[in-house]
């Protein structure tokens, strides 16, 4: 072997410093992601060749940077050493990965680190001894990129030349992934609402540039903070005539609560949900009902709350973005906060973890006086693994109760009891919904949690009938379930889920809502509207004066009755893609980017 190395020390050079410097970023990607998961069981080839591609671009612009090999390949494992056992514990504490937006609760997270256990599982001690067995290794690396003294100052120059050019690349590559294009190409998973599962699928450093295309907004045209202040001027004032009406309010947003019946015809053994649709179809009184427009489907139900407390709308925020994670970083005026100023008690109730989606952090800045989350609810009736509807009302019930009698309250509860998936089954669950000509045990046990979420409203609804405190119930549902659910309807009806028309696109963003009184207003149905312009609606059926904003909303309804991030639907029924009607949005737009990044 020694003859062998002195008769070709080239080769053995090669052998030490080129292999290693395409084989030990290769390793450091492998590492990286068994931290959390086996790559090979979750991503695609094509879509491990991406992230080696990424690994393998950081490790040469090290290289030109410092000039080493050694040092290039070591400060990189030891760089995705450190950063993979961080995400491997906020991962424990939190279900979800480091993401780009995590900056803005750096400070945050440094307050209650000490608050959590430091664990290893034997996977991620195997891991760090392999991270440590590679960094070893790399100490064998000598390669150094060094000119002569005459071409010192030129050598220099290429080294730099090349470093801004692999950057160049990295960006590049960073672009290449916020195309559409990108991801259709290479099926990559592209939903924010399961960041975990992204990691999983696309890589976990892949998957943080992907998301870096959601971390900044771009201005509206012509934004200025005083054109903003000049768009209110005439609705200023629009509340200072408070009036006496100040019913309790209601509002419960029902997860993936839907009627399929939007997408097609079907048949089943019994009505799934009779006392909704008797409220839909005008047989109940004091009612406005109708359908609610979403800009969500299968997920990302903080949006749909984003929208309805807010007013603001995700047809101007980027695709896939989610607000409670990313933008919401300051106290923001919504329904809360406007009813907290009149003199309402204002409450969030859901019955499941207080970090989803960030509320723990969110709803306090929306207004919120009090939280109430899953730790609140003492041994809650439960509908397969989740707290059912009925013990969201009966929670409800016990804080009515227990209010004083002098101050009306504002709550705003969200449910749990039909979050996917729904093809389990469970000891405390019998499906009694079957649909015609149809084998989807999802479909059935959909409709089936549709039935049970019924009778639970209608339960509600019957206690309040009794109570003379005037009383608004508001129910709506966050979105519609997946593809998976509803594609026995499409094909009962002679349609292919991936060749649907735009009415029927349009369809999947449509679920049931209505405001039910226990005092008198006029009975309305086929009220279609948006998520962001409910808020409004809602303050006008209980006679609470709009603030300027609202009032500016209320307007614009009136031409423009459904604006969501798929669709703007005009007054006459026209429908259009948002960015077809920005012309007559723009002001709109204006006025959401100042409330949500402006400086006040």
């Amino acid at each position: 072997m020694k003859k062998f190395m002195s008769k070709h020390p080239k080769i053995i050079w090669g052998l030490r410093n080129f292999i290693p410097m395409f084989l030990f970023p290769i390793a450091n990607f492998y590492l990286f992601e068994w931290y959390t998961h086996n790559p090979w069981e979750t991503m695609k080839v094509a879509i491990q060749f991406l992230n080696i591609y990424l690994f393998e671009l950081l490790a040469l612009l090290f290289l030109l940077v410092f000039g080493r090999l050694k040092w290039a390949l070591r400060l990189q494992s030891i760089f995705f050493m450190v950063v993979g056992l961080v995400n491997y514990y906020v991962i424990s504490f939190r279900s979800a990965p480091i993401m780009p937006w995590d900056i803005y609760s750096i400070g945050t997270a440094m307050s209650v680190a000490d608050n959590f256990k430091y664990t290893l599982e034997r996977q991620t001690v195997f891991v760090l001894i392999g991270f440590l067995v590679l960094i070893l290794a790399e100490s064998a690396v000598n390669l150094k990129l060094k000119g002569t003294e005459k071409w010192k100052i030129r050598f220099w120059g290429i080294r730099a030349a090349g470093a801004v050019i692999s950057f160049a690349l990295l960006c590049s590559f960073t672009h290449m992934l916020h195309q559409d294009s990108t991801i259709l190409k290479y099926g990559m998973y592209d939903k924010l609402f399961t960041p975990t599962v992204m990691s999983k699928r696309d890589g976990t450093a892949v998957a943080f540039l992907m998301e870096l295309k959601y971390v900044s907004v771009d201005k509206p045209d012509n934004y200025s903070a005083s054109t903003a202040k000049q768009l209110l001027e005439p609705y200023e004032g629009s509340d200072e005539a408070v009036g006496e009406s100040k019913p309790n309010i209601i509002v419960i947003m029902n997860e993936a609560f839907s009627d399929p019946a939007v997408l097609g015809a079907f048949e089943t053994n019994e009505d799934y949900m009779p006392y909704v649709h008797s409220i839909l179809n005008g047989a109940v009184d004091n009612t406005i009902s109708g359908y609610l427009n979403v800009s969500v489907l299968g997920g990302n139900t903080a949006n749909t709350e984003f929208e309805f407390l807010t007013g603001n709308t995700m047809a101007f925020l980027p695709q896939g973005s989610v607000p409670y994670q990313q933008y919401l970083k300051k106290e923001l005026p919504s329904l809360a906060s406007h009813l907290k100023n009149l003199g309402y008690e204002t409450i969030a109730a859901h019955p499941y973890n207080s970090t989803g989606w960030d509320r723990n952090k969110v709803y306090p800045l929306l207004g919120f006086d009090e939280m109430y989350f899953i730790r609140d609810y003492k041994n809650p009736e439960k509908i397969r693994k989740y707290v059912s509807d009925k013990a969201c009302y009966d929670k409800i019930i016990e804080l009515y109760e227990s209010k004083p009698d002098d101050t009306p309250f504002f709550v705003f509860n969200v449910t749990m009891q039909n979050h996917s998936s729904y093809t389990d089954e469970f000891d405390n669950f019998t499906p009694d919904i079957e649909v015609s000509d149809s084998k989807s045990t999802a479909l059935n046990n959909y409709l089936s949690l549709m039935k049970i979420s019924d009778e639970a409203i209608q339960y509600l609804i019957d206690y309040f009938s009794g109570k003379d405190e005037d009383t608004m119930i508001v129910f709506f549902g966050d979105h519609q379930p997946t593809n998976s659910v509803v594609s026995n309807i499409w094909k009962l009806n002679g349609k292919n889920g991936n060749e649907l028309s735009d009415e029927d696109e349009a369809n999947r963003y449509k679920v049931p809502y209505f405001i039910w009184c226990n005092y008198d207003i006029d009975l309305k149905t086929n009220v279609d509207t948006s998520a962001n312009f409910l808020s409004t609606d809602v303050l006008n059926a209980a006679g609470i004066p709009l603030n300027a904003y609202e009032a500016y909303l209320d307007n614009l309804s009136k031409s423009y009755p459904v604006v969501t991030s798929i669709r703007a639907e005009q007054a006459d029924g026209k429908s259009t893609e948002v960015q077809n009607a920005m012309d007559d949005l723009n002001n709109y737009a204006i006025l959401q980017y100042d409330r949500l990044f402006g400086k006040k």
